[in-house]
C-alpha cells in the first residue's frame, strides 16, 4: 500500500513535503549532551509523523513544532527548552524564564 504524501505547509505559505529527517536533526541539536538516545528520537520521531497524518494530507509547520515540543517535554526537560528557544526565537532571558514557569505548570497537570 502506498502511503499518501504529507505536506507541511509553513507560516508564509510555501508547501514542501515533509521530511521526517529535519525533525530528528532539531531533536538531536536540541538534546545533544543528554541522555537521549537515537531510538528515543526516532520514536520521538515517529510519533510526531503520526500526529500529523492525523491532520490530514496538510499539516503547519506550527503544529509540526508544538507536536515536537509535547513530545520533547515528556522525554528531556533541557532538550525541550533548547528547542523552544530556536522555535520561540528566544532573544532573551525572560523568555527562557517565561517557558521555564510554562513548563512547570504542564508538569503539575
Amino acid at each position: 500500500m502506498e502511503e499518501v504524501p504529507l505536506v507541511v505547509v509553513k507560516s508564509h505559505g510555501a508547501r514542501q513535503l515533509f521530511d521526517r529527517a529535519k525533525v530528528i536533526a532539531g531533536v538531536a541539536a536540541a538534546s545533544k549532551g543528554r541522555p537521549v538516545s537515537v531510538t528515543d528520537v526516532d520514536a520521538l520521531a515517529d510519533r510526531v509523523e503520526d500526529h500529523a497524518r492525523l491532520h490530514g494530507p496538510e499539516v503547519s509547520s506550527a503544529e509540526i513544532g508544538r507536536t515536537v515540543l509535547d513530545e520533547l517535554r515528556t522525554l528531556d526537560e533541557v532538550a525541550y527548552v533548547r528547542f523552544a528557544s530556536v522555535y520561540k526565537n528566544f532573544d532573551a532571558a525572560a523568555d527562557f524564564q517565561r517557558e521555564l514557569v510554562l513548563l512547570e505548570k504542564l508538569q503539575a497537570r
